[in-house]
């Protein structure tokens, strides 16, 4: 078990790395909403799609797909480094590497399951970043932590297509006029064995009867730079066969092989929140005096400085051991891995970044740090992918089974 990066890893980390700090931190300001006095808009802002052809002319494109062809062929333990110094600015690389949810996790289902005709339509144009897609999952009307649980309607036609009828809501990036796909799940064989009665389709965000109703903020940040998270009705929508991702019935399968890449992409990008947050947190320390000395020399301080490198260096190997297993006995095998790490990794993140918004007193809650925005990145991913409860259970259950089966 060798967790050091190899040469062409080394190399993309320093290309990344110098991106980092010429085109993206400089970038940053360009992507806060600061001034109400602004025009609101869910565009991307044009410094958007600079980074994006610098990026792509360093080769740094499409760095989370494993095949050679269409992406960067590297393996999750190539990836890992990678992807957690994008974390470090979680808004704006990403998505300059064309590496930001949901395209990455759309991307891979289609990838998996699409037919030549879905390729052409959808794929290649979210590969080159000429498009963007939403995954349309969660409902308000349900508890979607239970997938079994969704029931937007999707009554077959006779055509062999589908009439869709219902609501979905934080389908992140459905407000960008970029978006022209919606991923959606919906219960199509309501009579069928609990996962089985789900079916993913692929609907263009134009089609008659899809409404974006609204956009949702998360503890008052209007994520726009994402293309919004938003609520979307379905009325009367009908798509024809050619809409069916994979097959009708497997909605679920193909939504749980979506998620399970996903979550340890965002463990791997909260680790490099959580660096740049203590980063910031060292800085201030050694900057700022109170009571007659510098704050490093506070006691308190020291204590709180020593817990954050053993978190998250504890972290950081949790979650390299897990993108190994992945890479050598596969995502199924360690799912017991991957549900500890979705755990481990918002919590983790979350404390850090707690600790150095707090020293950073009043300021740290204002726009001038980056702080608030990790911090709310870092709570809203205790719910992304599954809540930390589902995985609790799901972690636990697989431990108990060992001992049951004795």
């Amino acid at each position: 078990m060798d967790f050091s990066a190899d040469p062409r890893t080394e190399e993309l980390k320093k290309t990344l790395l110098a991106f980092m700090e010429e085109h993206v931190y400089p970038a940053e300001q360009a992507f806060e909403r600061t001034d109400p006095t602004q025009p609101f808009s869910w565009e991307r802002p044009p410094v958007m799609a600079e980074l994006q052809a610098t990026a792509r002319s360093l080769g740094l494109w499409n760095l989370f797909l494993p095949d050679a062809e269409h992406g960067a062929g590297l393996t999750n333990l190539q990836y890992a480094p990678l992807a957690e110094i994008t974390g470090r600015s979680p808004h704006v690389a990403p998505e300059a590497l064309n590496c930001a949810a949901p395209d990455t996790g759309n991307i891979e289902l289609l990838h998996m399951f699409a037919t030549p005709e879905q390729r052409e339509r959808w794929l290649e144009p979210l590969l080159t970043a000429e498009i963007r897609s939403a995954f349309c999952m969660t409902e308000p009307d349900v508890a979607s932590s239970d997938a079994s649980n969704i029931a937007l309607e999707m009554t077959p036609l006779p055509n062999g297509g589908f009439r869709v009828d219902g609501r979905k809501w934080w389908s992140t990036g459905a407000l960008s006029s970029d978006c022209r796909v919606l991923l959606v799940m919906g219960r199509s064989h309501p009579d069928a064995p609990r996962h089985e009665r789900h079916t993913i389709l692929l609907i263009p965000r134009d089609t008659p009867g899809v409404t974006l109703a609204r956009g949702l903020s998360a503890f008052g940040y209007w994520d726009e730079t994402h293309g919004g998270h938003a609520e979307v009705r379905f009325d009367g929508v009908e798509v024809g066969p050619e809409a069916v991702l994979g097959e009708p019935g497997k909605g679920f399968a193909l939504a749980q092989a979506r998620l399970g890449p996903g979550r340890i992409h965002h463990c791997m990008r909260l680790i490099g929140m959580a660096e740049r947050a203590f980063d910031l947190l060292c800085a201030r320390v050694t900057e700022r005096v109170a009571f007659g000395r510098p704050l490093a020399e506070q006691g308190v301080v020291r204590e709180i400085i020593a817990d954050s490198r053993i978190k998250l260096e504890q972290l950081r190997l949790q979650v390299l051991r897990c993108a190994w297993l992945i890479d050598t006995v596969g995502a199924k095998a360690a799912a017991s891995e991957i549900s500890a790490i979705k755990i481990a990794a918002p919590e983790t993140a979350q404390w850090v970044i707690d600790k150095a918004l707090h020293v950073h007193g009043a300021g740290g809650l204002t726009a001038d740090h980056p702080l608030a925005m990790l911090w709310t990145q870092a709570r809203g991913l205790r719910f992304a992918d599954g809540p930390e409860e589902v995985h609790r259970t799901v972690l636990a259950r697989r431990e108990l089974r060992r001992y049951q089966q004795v």
